[in-house]
């Protein structure tokens, strides 16, 4: 029983950290597969796609830096958490006649650091 209970702690830890992701991880990757095309911090503005401080919460196609598609503007998305993990596995699935060229990340770990990364640049 004793090692049950430990195994099951294990276990669920494991997951809550997974869940969390790595935002130092999200960062490299962040820089790696997103950063040609999004900036995000200080001085962030929209180049080829528009900055992403703060874009938890926030309506898509809202920012006023960057001239957004029809069909992200007329989208309805307002990037949560989940949302947001969708896009990121499938930009097309979540709104059908984005502009974005990305074929999207299929590992759900790598996400997970990304949005780790990502919430870093929300308002306190």
């Amino acid at each position: 029983m004793k090692y049950a209970l430990l195994a099951l702690t294990l276990i669920f830890s494991t997951a809550q950290a997974y869940a969390a992701g790595d935002a130092e991880a999200g960062g490299k990757l962040f820089t790696k597969t997103c950063g040609g095309c999004h900036s995000i911090g200080e001085g962030a503005r929209g180049g080829f796609g528009p900055e992403l401080n703060g874009i938890i919460g926030r309506p898509a196609g809202t920012t006023t830096d960057y001239q957004y598609s029809d069909a992200m503007k007329n989208s309805g998305v307002v990037w949560t958490r989940d949302k947001l993990a969708a896009y990121i596995e499938a930009p097309k699935k979540v709104v059908s006649g984005t502009r974005m060229i990305f074929w999207g990340i299929s590992d759900q770990e790598k996400i997970e650091n990304i949005l780790a990364y990502l919430e870093t640049f929300q308002p306190k």
